[in-house]
């Protein structure tokens, strides 16, 4: 099955889901990156790192669903105009197996945008050796939020 290939809202997408995702301090802290975009598609990387394990080695669980998370959120985002903001929704998310190798990637694609609400399949993959295996699957509903700024919100900030 081919999948779909969808219009962006805003032909200047790509920069402004990098330029976003650039002013997410977890996905900094967590060595996460961007390492492939298109119109309602997302591939995250993170690399492993001991400091991003669980107690056996594998990479936790909680970095799985936030780069699952990330990647999903922002294969919707690039088909939002440029006025608008996403923000999750609700996630469901099924570990399939545990995270390991040299880096885990995450891939979010639009299975139906809407003008408020889109659908989101992110599954997440660990590279070993060249080779993939996927150890999360995820289904997502993502919000438009159209007339909002994609800057800072004036969430509470730990330098207040």
């Amino acid at each position: 099955m081919t999948p779909p290939t969808f219009e962006p809202a805003n032909p200047a997408y790509a920069a402004r889901v990098r330029d976003s995702f650039g002013r997410q301090p977890f996905m900094a802290h967590i060595g996460a990156r961007i390492t492939a975009l298109a119109p309602g598609f997302c591939e995250i990387t993170a690399d492993w790192r001991p400091d991003l394990t669980q107690q056996h080695g594998f990479v936790h669980g909680g970095v799985l669903a936030s780069i699952a998370d990330t990647a999903g959120g922002y294969a919707a985002f690039s088909l939002m105009p440029a006025d608008a903001t996403v923000l999750t929704v609700e996630f469901k998310l099924n570990m399939l197996r545990p995270g390991r190798g040299e880096a885990v990637i995450a891939r979010g694609r639009v299975l139906k945008p809407g003008r408020t609400l889109s659908i989101v399949q992110a599954d997440v993959f660990a590279r070993d050796g060249g080779r993939e295996e996927q150890v999360v699957s995820s289904l997502q509903t993502l919000m438009c939020l159209a007339g909002k700024s994609d800057e800072a919100s004036g969430a509470r900030r730990a330098d207040r």
